[in-house]
């Protein structure tokens, strides 16, 4: 599954919040950028083999901009701290994407919960159900005021008082999620994304509501036992390729070994960059990306670290 890789120029730069800082990229030379669909994220190319992901949180309607919202993470692994100190107006990089595995599904009515910088892929979302007329609510949690950002373009969305709830945590404690919640509702969706304990807080708060209804966006590896991992066959079919994988080997260390070009870059089930049909076969999906309809159909995989219920996988690669 490719995705275009196009230059692109910082065209704007702005301070969102403590850490935060917004970038508008335009494409180098002028033109239109890729279409792009609310809850999408692209990945910039910092260089030294640095890759890194970053929700779009402007206007899928304007097709000559894309925006992100970058947070500086000191304990991080440099990809933040590329964008704060080398990323400025004039500045051009190479970006792939959009792609989308956090897509807004239609629903009547929408609970959005965020996290820190998790606002930025609910941002897009909440502008089109507004647009649409789709009844929603955000619950907006973050360390202080001060480092939460975007936070006036929300609520300059919200038609009434009480349609967005900002909680930082220093003031209010942790985010009472079962109140805000409430009773399972029938054609509600919950969308949230943020740090691991906030969704894995989500998950138990939604335990009762039908399956389907939670949403969320992880950017953290599953934690997966290898335990009991063997060794399979894959047959790579647009290569002319059978491959031994073996059990301490991904299929991606595999594929790359065996001088098959493939694009990838978190190498931890967490980007969607490595996604590959599966053409025969059933995968062990271990990544954070698909949702578990997506793992049950059996469609693709994150060769990573995805591996095979079985003795063989035929893949499109």
């Amino acid at each position: 599954m490719s995705v275009e890789e196009i230059e692109v120029v910082v065209a704007d730069r702005r301070a969102e919040a403590d850490a935060v800082v917004s970038l508008t990229l335009h494409r180098a030379g002028g033109g239109e950028l890729p279409p792009w669909t609310p809850g999408a994220h692209v990945e910039l190319l910092l260089g030294d083999d640095v890759v890194r992901q970053y929700s779009l949180c402007g206007d899928p309607a304007d097709g000559k901009s894309w925006r992100i919202a970058v947070l500086r993470e000191p304990g991080g692994r440099g990809g933040s701290d590329r964008v704060h100190t080398a990323l400025t107006p004039g500045t051009e990089l190479r970006v792939r994407g959009p792609r989308n595995h956090f897509g807004l599904v239609p629903a009547k009515r929408y609970l959005f919960v965020a996290g820190g910088i998790g606002i930025t892929p609910l941002l897009p979302m909440i502008r089109q159900a507004a647009a649409e007329g789709a009844e929603w609510r955000l619950l907006y949690g973050g360390r202080t005021r001060s480092s939460m950002a975007l936070v006036e373009e929300v609520r300059a969305l919200a038609a009434h008082d009480g349609q967005v709830s900002v909680r930082p945590q220093d003031e209010n404690g942790l985010l009472d999620l079962p109140a805000f919640l409430g009773d399972p509702e029938p054609g509600t969706l919950v969308y949230c994304c943020g740090p691991e304990g906030l969704l894995a807080a989500a998950e138990g708060a939604c335990a009762d509501w039908p399956p389907g209804t939670l949403h969320t966006e992880s950017f953290a590896p599953v934690a997966a036992s290898r335990e009991g991992d063997t060794g399979f066959e894959v047959e790579l079919r647009a290569s002319g390729l059978t491959l031994r994988v073996p059990s301490d080997r991904s299929v991606l260390d595999t594929v790359v070994e065996a001088g098959v070009q493939v694009l990838y870059s978190c190498t931890e089930g967490t980007c969607g960059t490595c996604e590959t049909d599966i053409l025969e076969g059933e995968a062990d999906h271990r990544d954070s990306v698909l949702t578990q309809a997506e793992q049950e159909a059996g469609q693709s995989m994150m060769i990573c670290v995805s591996r095979c219920r079985g003795p063989r996988l035929v893949l499109d690669l």
